[in-house]
């Protein structure tokens, strides 16, 4: 079987989030399943000089974008067994960032075109056209009423996951003219239409064959006007095709036995090594060093959606416990000065790092007792599989992925592998944190237990690259 993943970012190329660690992820699993998977990417200027030098030049064409006569070079690279193709262009994509320039829409008009004049060039006709987010989502509606007259792709079937419903790809209909080169019918019909401008995820749902989102909970969510964007009619609508799968996250990266961030490395069966990874992270941020105190670890973006200002609602009740706070993130201006005060004013028990710094990330991870993720929607979420990973057990809002992953702790059966709070608000996320904090210090051999469950589970893309196959082969009548 053969599989052209696209996708606008890709880990360890350049990414920003988890679109771009599935991207680099999960076409690994699927390869050593035995499936001829193959990811084409922008070639854009954030990729590591090591990788560009790797870079093969395989050919070159024109674009037409609209009136517009674009370069297109098709460039390869073998890495880890996956072939990649970036589609290089310098007036699009050698520019220092990946997403939010005024012409995002024109540079994503482009990418969605190159790709699919690109499989003829490179005679590689896949029998499925993995598509991820807006970025590539008008593809399917692309192939079938622009390039509907090329036989050799009537065969290829279309798989559009949504990473996140929010960001929909929304532009002036007169782009159909100016960079397609199509006519109106389907935005006047209001098949692409939504809110008087060209829908990319519109396009997407309508015209794929197959839909999926990357939890279970969320699939069914969008299909809300709660976490719907507008799109929920649609999402309905077209219910036939919706799944949900399971995003996982990259063992070989994500591993306490090996990650060269630690200072010591463990599994579930030697967790008296995390406790060095705690004390040199304490060490690090300049924190007292205590094994008794528990740490509480925060990696995100700083912003609303993530729930940060739950937590900032209850920063100064938090300071009042014998706690450390270790804050990893960027985002909201506003966000990162409130935190910064905590910082400032209890640099014994907070440590605010207002940055993005991989190594800390990962030493958070292991040298934490407790991580919070209160986020108000998460489609799925990777750092608190990330956190179990570790052994670090997660407190979340039960929504979206956070609800598939992450397994509430039974006081009754001693069951669990984190925390969690339904209601999105501070009290309730207080209150959480509270409960965790009792079972760290009241009953520590329980939560040493339930650090064990939570290494124990398999977040591995082991068996949600099986469900991908699954849906592969459906498409194919299999």
């Amino acid at each position: 079987m053969n599989v052209l993943f696209c996708a606008a970012e890709c880990s360890p190329f350049f990414k920003t989030g988890g679109l771009g660690d599935v991207a680099g992820a999960l076409p690994k699993e699927l390869k050593k399943k035995g499936i001829d998977v193959r990811v084409v990417l922008p070639y854009s200027a954030k990729i590591a000089p090591e990788f560009k030098t790797m870079c093969s030049d395989v050919t070159h064409f024109t674009v037409n974008v609209g009136w517009r006569q674009q370069y297109c070079g098709i460039k390869h690279l073998l890495h880890e067994s996956i072939d990649y193709y970036f589609i290089d262009n310098e007036y699009y994509f050698n520019r220092p960032n990946i997403y939010g320039d005024y012409d995002d829409g024109e540079k994503f008009a482009f990418f969605q075109l190159a790709i699919i004049e690109m499989m003829e060039k490179i005679d590689f006709i896949p029998d499925i056209l993995h598509l991820n987010d807006h970025h590539t989502a008008m593809i399917p509606f692309l192939l079938r009423e622009k390039y509907g007259w090329i036989n050799r792709y009537h065969g290829i079937k279309t798989l559009l996951t949504i990473h996140n419903l929010e960001f929909q790809g929304q532009y002036s209909p007169d782009m159909l003219s100016e960079l397609f080169g199509m006519g109106r019918e389907k935005y006047d019909d209001g098949t692409i239409r939504y809110n008087d401008a060209l829908n990319f995820m519109k396009a997407g749902l309508i015209y794929s064959d197959k839909i999926n989102t990357v939890s279970p909970s969320y699939a069914g969510e969008i299909q809300t006007p709660e976490f719907g964007f507008g799109l929920d009619p649609i999402l309905r609508m077209e219910s036939h095709k919706l799944c949900g799968i399971l995003n996982g996250i990259d063992y070989d990266v994500f591993n306490p036995k090996t990650d060269k961030h630690l200072v010591s490395h463990y599994d579930s069966n030697s967790l008296d090594k995390k406790k060095v990874n705690k004390k040199a992270l304490q060490q690090r941020l300049n924190l007292p060093v205590r094994e008794d105190v528990p740490v509480i670890g925060l990696v995100s973006r700083l912003t609303h959606q993530k729930g940060c200002h739950l937590l900032l609602a209850e920063m100064e009740h938090l300071m009042a416990f014998d706690v450390q706070v270790v804050l990893l993130g960027t985002g909201d201006p506003s966000f990162e000065r409130q935190f910064s005060y905590f910082g400032y004013h209890y640099q014994e028990k907070a440590s605010i790092n207002i940055s993005f710094d991989e190594g800390l990330a990962q030493q958070i991870y292991a040298g934490a007792d407790l991580f919070l993720m209160p986020s108000g929607t998460e489609p799925c979420g990777l750092s608190q599989m990330m956190a179990m990973r570790y052994g670090t057990l997660p407190i979340v809002h039960e929504i979206g992925g956070l609800r598939d992953s992450v397994i509430p702790f039974n006081p009754v059966t001693g069951q669990g592998t984190g925390f969690g709070f339904n209601d999105f608000n501070s009290y309730q996320l207080m209150e959480t944190i509270n409960k965790a904090l009792n079972l760290y210090t009241d009953y520590p051999e329980t939560f040493e237990e339930v650090m064990e469950q939570s290494m124990e589970k398999d977040f591995s893309w082991h068996q949600s690259s099986q469900q991908y196959i699954s849906l592969y082969n459906n498409l194919r009548g299999y």
